[in-house]
């Protein structure tokens, strides 16, 4: 008598509604079965896997978004319909929220009003390259109403086109988001290529950042002395702490009598939410740094300064852990603290850059001090130590020259 067990893989008896899997002639594995479709309808779809088991995975994680009430999509549907499945039953289970809040607003803004009514399977690459070039020479403020929402319009209503077009930086974000879900597409075998791989957009310049010199940073530091932030931009300079890093620091994060903070978390105001804690950037952005002894002193006055005003606000002080608040105990709002930091660049008599160049400036200092490459990837907690000879390369070539100048003198004058 044959038991199940006995029985051959391929002829396995699956359970209603969990679809077919079987062998074929070529020796590939095929599973076949029915999932939800666009317009509330059921089609059967098939897939493949080298192994039984690699089509069954295939099968049951469509079967499962079937069931959450996710249409499969359709190769015969629009890259509008792709794109918003992909989105909602893909990219945000791979995505950090904010990056999935500007994937979202990337497509709806972009790629839907401008590719949205392709058909996925009939894309090709000319229709990629001709809208991005399409893109690249339109005026933004034309094109998507920017003037006509003002309350005086100022250009483009009035027929004075301002000529508000993209930037290099943001046709590769955009063509880079249609890639990745074409990608999907090709993977879940809705179409055979990605046709956007075809298609080049040039490598846009690096965008150029302007960090202190070690004067300037002097100089700020010492505008910066009486705030009441003053341990926040202190630590910024010495450490090269993201601004989301430095606002997600709780005490506990810290150890003032061992000099070390621990980057667990990054503050990040999420749409709907609020400001919400979150996983750091990368895992390598997740690190246990040294404080040197000046952030120590200035953050247990810090923490002096904070208890004064807790006690100061009484029971209205919000139950949490951050180390930089508000007078008022919130956590504090990143543009806020943007403000705030042109703020001491105007008073220090200084020029006008970003926050994030205070983290570029401790890098070109370090470097210029002679600290090694993999010490300063380490303490940026970049994720490649690639990443960190890309950014600061115009900093390595110039030492490199300083370096081979002072070997040029010594060989010339013994």
């Amino acid at each position: 008598m044959t038991t199940p067990r006995d029985t051959p893989a391929s002829r396995r008896s699956r359970a209603n509604g969990d679809g077919t899997v079987y062998q074929r002639k070529d020796s590939r594995w095929e599973a076949a079965g029915y999932v939800l479709a666009p317009g509330n309808t059921r089609k059967r779809i098939r897939v493949y896997g080298t192994t039984r088991k690699e089509a069954l995975a295939k099968l049951t994680e469509k079967i499962a978004a079937s069931n959450r009430g996710l249409p499969a999509p359709s190769a015969q549907g629009s890259l509008a319909a792709y794109l918003t499945y992909w989105l909602d039953a893909v990219a945000v289970h791979h995505l950090r929220e904010n990056t999935h809040t500007r994937y979202t607003a990337c497509i709806n803004r972009y790629l839907v009003p401008g590719l949205g009514k392709k058909k996925l399977a009939k894309l090709t690459a000319k229709d990629v390259r001709t809208w991005l070039n399409q893109l690249r020479t339109t005026c933004q403020c034309c094109a998507r109403g920017i003037d006509a929402a003002r309350d005086q319009p100022r250009c483009c209503v009035i027929g004075s086109c301002c000529s508000k077009r993209l930037s290099p930086l943001t046709l590769a974000y955009i063509h880079s988001v249609l890639k990745s879900a074409l990608e999907h597409a090709v993977r879940e075998e809705e179409i055979l290529r990605n046709v956007a791989r075809n298609v080049r957009t040039g490598t846009p310049r690096p965008r150029r950042f302007e960090p202190l010199t070690a004067d300037e940073a002097r100089q700020f530091l010492a505008a910066a002395n009486e705030h009441r932030l003053h341990a926040l931009f202190e630590l910024a300079l010495h450490t090269g702490l993201r601004k989301g890093e430095l606002l997600g620091l709780t005490w506990a994060d810290l150890d003032l009598d061992d000099g070390t903070a621990t980057i667990r978390r990054t503050l990040q105001r999420l749409q709907g939410q609020g400001l919400t804690p979150l996983p750091t950037k990368t895992r390598a952005s997740e690190r246990r740094i040294p404080l040197p002894p000046r952030c120590v002193h200035s953050l247990k006055l810090h923490r002096d300064q904070q208890d004064t005003e807790r006690k100061a606000a009484g029971g209205t002080w919000p139950e949490h852990d951050y180390v930089f608040t508000s007078t008022t105990g919130n956590p504090i709002e990143q543009t806020n603290l943007t403000r705030t930091f042109q703020a001491l660049l105007r008073q220090a008599g200084l020029r006008r850059i970003r926050f994030h160049d205070l983290r570029h400036t401790t890098a070109t200092l370090l470097l210029e001090q002679g600290v090694e490459l993999v010490v300063i990837k380490e303490l940026l907690g970049h994720a490649h130590i690639g990443v960190t000879a890309t950014v600061y390369a115009h900093v390595r070539i110039r030492l490199q020259r300083d370096a081979l100048n002072t070997l040029g003198t010594a060989l010339n004058h013994p």
